[in-house]
């Protein structure tokens, strides 16, 4: 067996209880699992056949297949943090309508402690 293959297994398979063990103990909500199970399958279908990658890069004229794989995981990572980026924003909003709730709140309490 060739090495990179048997360390692409590994790397999965690894991947895939760290991933588990995460939803497990609930650190990590499902939707982000399945982004990362997503992301790792085209990892795990390469490690175990590398020449799809080669395939991939002759039908789309890359002369070096690592150039093709380097592009899309930076395209990949892109989106991953373009994703958290519009979950922070999202989560920065609801917390900011929260707060002014809770604010509001505790103004009507006070009111009527005072009386």
């Amino acid at each position: 067996m060739n090495g990179v293959f048997v360390v692409g297994l590994i790397g999965g398979a690894v991947s895939l209880v760290l991933i588990g063990e995460l939803l497990r103990r609930r650190q990590l909500r499902e939707k982000y699992a399945v982004i990362w199970l997503l992301i790792g399958l085209p990892i795990a279908v390469l490690a175990v056949a590398p020449s799809l990658l080669d395939k991939a890069a002759d039908q789309l004229g890359v002369a070096d297949p690592v150039n093709l794989l380097l592009f899309l995981s930076v395209l990949v990572l892109l989106g991953v943090c373009l994703h958290l980026s519009w979950e922070c924003s999202r989560l920065e909003e609801e917390t900011r309508s929260l707060v002014e709730e809770v604010a509001l709140l505790r103004h009507r309490v006070e009111r009527w402690e005072r009386r």
